[in-house]
């Protein structure tokens, strides 16, 4: 795991303090894994890094609509881990500025780590509350036990904050969240009978699915 991160520096700088606490994928329940393919990228076990028929869709209605879309061509898990490791955040100009070289580290870290690496930086590394880095630290602070012990709806309820961690909170529970998570629930349900996911979800925690 990377020994800090920018986003993370900053958290401390702005004076958000920094809690993280890095586990292993077999200190962390399949549940959190699969919530987070289902929320945040449905088709991690299948591409290269890059949703393209997302970005198309998304250009294509960017075009017709003249404004940003969020639900088309969002971020990949793998893109997300390119910019929260080697990156920076930030929108606007500085968003622009990190497409190239995003770009190029989630080509490398997918030739080089693998899906299972990746999902497992991602648990680690992304904010998921303010000042809270990871999902054993999250697991910590709102339901005060270890990420291996997350329920399936504990799960659920720290990744529907993303990607607005520090405006949808976990605890107390906001609006979005209440709303988000019981859909990420339901796309847990949906995509969990995939072998792919099955793969990264229940074999990396050491257990199997009957």
């Amino acid at each position: 795991m990377p020994p800090f991160t920018l986003t993370q520096v900053m958290s401390l700088v702005e004076g958000n303090g920094l809690k993280r606490d890095y586990v292993s994928m077999d200190q962390i329940a399949p549940a959190p894994k699969l919530a987070a393919m289902a929320s945040e990228d449905q088709l991690f076990p299948d591409h290269n890094g890059f949703d393209w028929k997302s970005i198309e869709k998304s250009m294509q209605q960017n075009v017709k609509k003249r404004k940003k879309v969020r639900g088309a061509g969002a971020s990949t898990i793998s893109q997300q881990v390119a910019k929260n490791v080697f990156l920076w955040q930030g929108s606007g100009l500085l968003r622009y500025i990190r497409k190239v070289p995003e770009i190029y580290f989630t080509m490398m870290i997918e030739l080089i780590w693998g899906k299972e690496r990746i999902l497992e930086v991602y648990l680690n590394v992304a904010e998921m509350g303010t000042g809270i880095f990871g999902i054993e630290a999250a697991s910590q602070a709102y339901f005060s036990k270890p990420a291996v012990a997350l329920s399936r709806a504990q799960a659920a309820m720290i990744i529907s904050c993303l990607p607005s961690p520090r405006r949808y909170t976990v605890k107390p529970v906001s609006r979005w969240v209440a709303w988000r998570y019981p859909r990420v629930l339901q796309q847990m349900n949906n995509i969990e009978d995939d072998p792919d996911v099955q793969k990264l979800v229940y074999t990396t925690s050491g257990i199997r699915r009957r």
